[in-house]
């Protein structure tokens, strides 16, 4: 079943965060993701507070956004996001 990453992030150094956003398209296409949302505008429609960076990644399942999530190949990019700013990710499944 389709299943998505939900980042909220909160950027805390714009230089290293933009640093890290060029290294995670090639671990997606490892593990077939692709962006569907990476950090547009937002409008709250309901809710406080506000999130400051929104990015929504699509998996074939949560297995693979986990295998994802734990890779080597993305080890890298994580350490360099987690150092860059603070957030949380969740893996959701899509409908069927």
């Amino acid at each position: 079943m389709t299943a998505y990453v939900i980042a909220e992030v909160d950027v805390l150094d714009p230089e290293a965060y933009e640093e890290y956003r060029r290294h995670v398209p090639p671990t997606l296409e490892a593990y077939g993701a692709r962006f569907i949302v990476r950090g547009g505008e937002t409008t709250l429609l309901e809710g406080e507070p506000k999130p400051k960076r929104i990015v929504v990644i699509e998996f074939e399942s949560v297995d693979r956004a986990r295998e994802w999530w734990a890779s080597e190949v993305y080890a890298g990019p994580k350490a360099m996001r987690q150092a860059a700013s603070n957030g949380r990710l969740i893996a959701v499944e899509g409908v069927s």
